[in-house]
């Protein structure tokens, strides 16, 4: 059983970086979604059921939805006393209010088109393919989809199912644990027993040719890893995705278990401007995939992803360096394994390049316009290789098989990485940490065994 997160309960809330999502009253630890959709017409009809607990005492509640119409709302089986939808949210009047520690249920039902919102990051949520659909939520495109409390902090875990017509593949988080043709159409039921957070839930739908990798190399654990692919991109995407069980395998010896019951792969055949990462999951686009090896940091950096990020999960976004940085620096360790260039010497590089750009960026707190600024990325990279060279390797693999095994599935904060940190180290590290993560010049790659 993973240890619990002690702080998984306090921190999540809403956070300013993106105003008006989340309603810190309550904490939803279920989602189950009954979705009906059409994907010619791009019609969704949907029953969400959220079990919840109330964090105060309360008399109401916000549910974040946009671009679909409520119909119906109950809350534990009766009408409250009222409901009210705006453009981005339902608020909810409760018919009684609930005391602090109350276990409730609300079921929405609605229906709508839906489409991505507009946000300081682009489109994000739910959007068509020319044949299909992706979801692609990060930070705030969940309620494109479904009635959630949008909270990074806030992880639940999901029952997803999903009737389309029969000649689309439908891919979902977690395991799918049932499948029923009826007619034309078909249903297929997804769990998620791992919690998550809203923007990590999708659904990705398309003409699509399913693979199971069985080559996972030898004794390393058996992690059940499945593609779903188009079918004129099945060679390219055996090659260029060869090396994916290796990656696994590794990732595992240095970050500990694999901490999602499978890892699944879905490539669109649309093309993509990056690909994405979802709970268990990641999504690339056409373009990809070459048959040459031209995408294979992207894949470790979404692999990658299952440990920093899907399951230690920032508990608001001004923590992203703990999902972007990690993610990078995976890369780097997969190249140094693979027989690429080492982590030394991209980090020397990488360097060289941020030094040579503006320091307008704090990557600790890098605020809503900077926070997928690749210079966060590649600082919180060099984060991490500084540790490494202070701590010595034996150490340094220690404290992240340690910090993923503490937080399994949990929330953290850029302190609650310090005070980790600081039981792997003679000497506190707390002013290293703030040199590199909370000062925006750049310092000095320290020398190996500082």
């Amino acid at each position: 059983m993973p240890k619990r997160n002690p702080r998984s309960d306090v921190t999540a809330r809403p956070d300013d970086y993106v105003e008006g999502s989340g309603d810190s009253g309550y904490r939803v630890h279920h989602y189950s979604l009954d979705l009906d959709y059409r994907v010619a017409t791009n019609r969704l009809t949907g029953t969400a059921t959220l079990e919840a607990v109330a964090r105060g005492d309360i008399a109401s509640i916000r549910l974040d939805l946009e671009g679909l119409s409520v119909s119906k709302v109950l809350v534990d089986g009766a009408k409250p006393a009222q409901y009210r939808q705006g453009a981005t949210a339902v608020a909810v009047t409760l018919a009684e209010p609930l005391a602090t520690g109350t276990a409730f249920t609300v079921v929405v039902r609605y229906t709508g088109d839906p489409a991505p919102r507009d946000s300081a990051w682009g489109e994000v949520g739910w959007e068509e393919l020319t044949e299909g659909v992706l979801v692609a939520a990060q930070p705030n495109g969940a309620p494109t989809w479904f009635p959630c409390n949008d909270v990074v902090g806030d992880k639940a875990t999901y029952r997803i199912a999903v009737t389309a017509e029969s000649e689309y593949t439908v891919v979902a988080n977690g395991s799918c644990t049932s499948t029923r043709k009826v007619g034309s159409r078909t249903t297929r039921v997804f769990e998620m027993t791992e919690p998550m957070s809203t923007y990590l839930a999708t659904v990705q739908i398309g003409v699509y040719r399913q693979l199971r990798a069985l080559d996972t190399p030898e004794g390393s654990a058996t992690v059940v890893q499945r593609s779903y692919v188009p079918g004129d991109l099945l060679d390219d995407f055996g090659a260029d995705f060869a090396a994916q069980p290796h990656m696994m395998q590794l990732f595992e010896r240095m970050f500990g278990p694999y901490p999602f019951a499978s890892y699944t792969v879905v490539v669109t055949d649309d093309e993509l401007e990056i690909p994405l990462e979802a709970g268990g999951m990641s999504t690339f686009g056409r373009n990809h995939v070459d048959g040459h090896g031209g995408s294979q940091r992207l894949i470790a950096h979404e692999l990658a992803h299952s440990w920093f990020g899907n399951s230690v999960t920032a508990a608001s976004w001004r923590h992203i360096w703990l999902h972007e940085g990690f993610a990078c620096y995976a890369e780097w360790l997969w190249s140094e394994h693979s027989g690429g260039p080492s982590a030394q010497r991209l980090a020397t590089g990488f360097w060289a390049n941020l030094s040579a750009l503006d320091t307008d960026i704090v990557i600790g707190d890098p605020g809503p316009d900077l926070m997928f600024d690749d210079r966060l990325y590649k600082r919180g990279a060099l984060t991490l290789h500084a540790l490494r060279l202070t701590l010595g390797d034996d150490t340094f693999f220690d404290m992240l098989r340690a910090w993923t095994g503490d937080h399994r599935h949990g929330s953290v904060t850029t302190d609650d990485f310090v005070e980790h940190l600081d039981r792997f180290s003679p000497e506190p590290l707390g002013d290293f940490v703030r040199a590199w993560v909370f000062e925006s010049a750049l310092p000095k790659l320290p020398r190996a065994g500082r």
